[in-house]
Protein backbone atom coordinates (compact mmCIF):
# COMPACT_ATOMS: atom_id res chain seq x y z
CA UNK A 1 0.00 0.00 0.00
CA UNK A 2 1.48 3.33 -1.18
CA UNK A 3 1.63 6.43 1.93
CA UNK A 4 -0.70 8.32 2.26
CA UNK A 5 0.00 12.09 1.04
CA UNK A 6 -2.24 15.41 0.76
CA UNK A 7 -4.19 16.81 -2.08
CA UNK A 8 -5.91 19.67 -3.45
CA UNK A 9 -8.90 19.50 -4.78
CA UNK A 10 -10.69 22.30 -6.52
CA UNK A 11 -14.25 22.92 -5.85
CA UNK A 12 -17.34 24.96 -6.46
CA UNK A 13 -17.22 27.93 -4.67
CA UNK A 14 -19.36 28.13 -1.21
CA UNK A 15 -19.41 23.67 -1.72
CA UNK A 16 -16.11 23.51 0.30
CA UNK A 17 -18.11 22.54 3.60
CA UNK A 18 -20.42 20.45 1.68
CA UNK A 19 -17.80 18.73 -0.52
CA UNK A 20 -15.63 17.73 3.05
CA UNK A 21 -19.49 16.13 4.19
CA UNK A 22 -20.26 14.19 0.95
CA UNK A 23 -16.61 12.68 0.78
CA UNK A 24 -16.24 12.02 4.53
CA UNK A 25 -19.74 10.07 3.93
CA UNK A 26 -19.51 8.10 0.66
CA UNK A 27 -15.62 6.85 2.58
CA UNK A 28 -17.62 5.71 5.35
CA UNK A 29 -20.38 4.08 3.18
CA UNK A 30 -17.56 2.38 0.71
CA UNK A 31 -15.31 1.63 3.52
CA UNK A 32 -12.26 3.04 2.18
CA UNK A 33 -11.16 4.89 5.66
CA UNK A 34 -7.92 3.18 5.22
CA UNK A 35 -7.22 5.63 1.80
CA UNK A 36 -9.07 8.82 2.51
CA UNK A 37 -7.87 9.60 5.79
CA UNK A 38 -9.16 13.10 6.12
CA UNK A 39 -10.82 16.39 4.77
CA UNK A 40 -9.90 19.60 5.29
CA UNK A 41 -10.98 22.80 4.50
CA UNK A 42 -8.40 25.05 5.86
CA UNK A 43 -9.78 27.64 7.90
CA UNK A 44 -8.03 31.08 9.57
CA UNK A 45 -9.40 33.39 12.34
CA UNK A 46 -10.00 36.67 11.49
CA UNK A 47 -10.52 39.47 13.78
CA UNK A 48 -13.10 42.42 12.83
CA UNK A 49 -14.00 45.43 14.55
CA UNK A 50 -17.81 46.65 13.66
CA UNK A 51 -19.46 49.50 15.40
CA UNK A 52 -16.45 49.71 18.17
CA UNK A 53 -17.28 45.81 19.04
CA UNK A 54 -14.33 43.79 18.42
CA UNK A 55 -15.54 40.39 16.59
CA UNK A 56 -13.71 36.86 15.56
CA UNK A 57 -14.84 34.83 12.68
CA UNK A 58 -13.71 31.88 10.95
CA UNK A 59 -12.74 32.26 7.26
CA UNK A 60 -11.60 29.87 4.34
CA UNK A 61 -7.76 30.69 3.47
CA UNK A 62 -8.74 29.14 -0.04
CA UNK A 63 -12.16 29.49 -1.22
CA UNK A 64 -12.96 26.93 -3.65
CA UNK A 65 -10.40 24.36 -2.51
CA UNK A 66 -10.13 21.48 0.10
CA UNK A 67 -7.35 19.18 0.96
CA UNK A 68 -7.63 15.66 1.50
CA UNK A 69 -5.03 13.26 3.12
CA UNK A 70 -5.16 9.82 0.98
CA UNK A 71 -3.31 7.20 -0.43
CA UNK A 72 -4.02 7.60 -4.35
CA UNK A 73 -5.21 4.71 -6.29
CA UNK A 74 -8.47 4.30 -8.50
CA UNK A 75 -10.96 3.77 -5.72
CA UNK A 76 -9.79 6.87 -4.28
CA UNK A 77 -9.19 8.78 -6.89
CA UNK A 78 -12.72 7.79 -8.12
CA UNK A 79 -14.83 8.60 -4.97
CA UNK A 80 -13.02 12.25 -4.57
CA UNK A 81 -13.03 12.76 -7.96
CA UNK A 82 -16.76 11.92 -9.05
CA UNK A 83 -17.99 13.91 -5.53
CA UNK A 84 -21.24 16.17 -6.04
CA UNK A 85 -19.01 19.54 -6.11
CA UNK A 86 -15.59 18.48 -7.21
CA UNK A 87 -14.27 20.00 -10.22
CA UNK A 88 -10.82 18.40 -10.24
CA UNK A 89 -7.81 17.66 -8.71
CA UNK A 90 -5.24 20.43 -8.35
CA UNK A 91 -2.04 19.19 -10.90
CA UNK A 92 -0.96 18.80 -14.68
CA UNK A 93 -3.62 17.30 -17.13
CA UNK A 94 -5.81 14.36 -15.59
CA UNK A 95 -2.83 13.65 -13.13
CA UNK A 96 -2.97 14.80 -9.32
CA UNK A 97 0.10 15.94 -7.81
CA UNK A 98 0.98 15.70 -4.00
CA UNK A 99 1.51 18.67 -1.75
CA UNK A 100 5.28 18.36 -0.68
CA UNK A 101 6.14 18.88 3.46
CA UNK A 102 7.54 22.75 2.45
CA UNK A 103 4.31 23.77 0.66
CA UNK A 104 2.63 22.56 3.50
CA UNK A 105 4.48 24.93 5.81
CA UNK A 106 4.36 27.55 2.65
CA UNK A 107 0.37 28.14 2.64
CA UNK A 108 0.94 28.65 6.51
CA UNK A 109 -1.22 25.48 7.61
CA UNK A 110 -0.79 23.45 10.16
CA UNK A 111 -1.84 20.11 9.50
CA UNK A 112 -2.29 17.27 12.09
CA UNK A 113 1.01 15.64 12.36
CA UNK A 114 2.99 18.49 10.84
CA UNK A 115 2.84 21.37 13.82
CA UNK A 116 6.22 21.65 15.81
CA UNK A 117 5.77 21.28 19.48
CA UNK A 118 4.97 24.27 21.10
CA UNK A 119 7.42 25.36 24.12
CA UNK A 120 5.59 25.35 27.55
CA UNK A 121 7.01 28.02 29.71
CA UNK A 122 6.27 28.22 33.39
CA UNK A 123 5.38 31.74 34.66
CA UNK A 124 6.61 31.71 37.88
CA UNK A 125 4.27 35.14 39.62
CA UNK A 126 1.22 34.98 41.17
CA UNK A 127 -1.68 37.46 40.68
CA UNK A 128 -0.76 40.83 42.07
CA UNK A 129 2.98 40.53 41.59
CA UNK A 130 4.83 43.40 39.52
CA UNK A 131 5.83 42.81 36.32
CA UNK A 132 8.80 44.95 34.31
CA UNK A 133 8.01 44.48 30.02
CA UNK A 134 11.13 43.77 28.33
CA UNK A 135 10.18 44.30 24.70
CA UNK A 136 7.78 46.20 22.48
CA UNK A 137 5.32 49.17 22.87
CA UNK A 138 5.75 48.98 26.53
CA UNK A 139 9.07 48.25 27.14
CA UNK A 140 10.59 49.25 30.78
CA UNK A 141 7.15 49.44 31.54
CA UNK A 142 6.21 48.14 35.15
CA UNK A 143 3.04 46.86 35.37
CA UNK A 144 0.89 44.66 38.00
CA UNK A 145 -0.68 41.13 37.14
CA UNK A 146 -4.55 40.86 37.11
CA UNK A 147 -4.69 37.25 35.51
CA UNK A 148 -2.32 34.22 34.26
CA UNK A 149 -3.29 32.54 31.22
CA UNK A 150 -1.13 29.92 30.87
CA UNK A 151 -2.66 28.15 27.66
CA UNK A 152 -2.44 31.53 25.28
CA UNK A 153 0.70 31.57 27.63
CA UNK A 154 0.38 35.27 28.67
CA UNK A 155 -0.49 37.95 31.73
CA UNK A 156 -2.98 40.32 31.97
CA UNK A 157 -1.31 42.99 33.38
CA UNK A 158 -2.55 46.68 34.47
CA UNK A 159 0.08 49.70 33.32
CA UNK A 160 -0.66 53.57 33.55
CA UNK A 161 -1.63 55.26 30.58
CA UNK A 162 -2.97 58.72 30.54
CA UNK A 163 -2.66 58.85 33.61
CA UNK A 164 -5.52 55.67 34.48
CA UNK A 165 -4.95 51.98 34.83
CA UNK A 166 -4.81 50.21 31.46
CA UNK A 167 -5.18 46.51 30.94
CA UNK A 168 -2.36 44.95 28.76
CA UNK A 169 -2.31 40.88 27.47
CA UNK A 170 1.73 40.15 27.37
CA UNK A 171 3.33 36.44 26.68
CA UNK A 172 5.28 35.41 29.55
CA UNK A 173 8.62 35.49 27.91
CA UNK A 174 8.10 39.47 27.51
CA UNK A 175 8.12 40.34 31.12
CA UNK A 176 10.27 39.58 34.10
CA UNK A 177 9.46 39.76 37.88
CA UNK A 178 10.51 42.91 39.83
Amino acid sequence: MDEAKWYVVHTYSGYENKVKANIEKTVENRNLQDQVLEVIVPLETVVEVKNGATKSAQKKMFPGYVLINMVMNDDSWYVVRNTRGVTGFVGPGSKPVPLTPAEIKSLGITLPGTEAPKPVVQFAGKVGDQVMILSGAWENTVGEITAINDGKQCLTINVEMFGRETPVEIGFTDVKLM
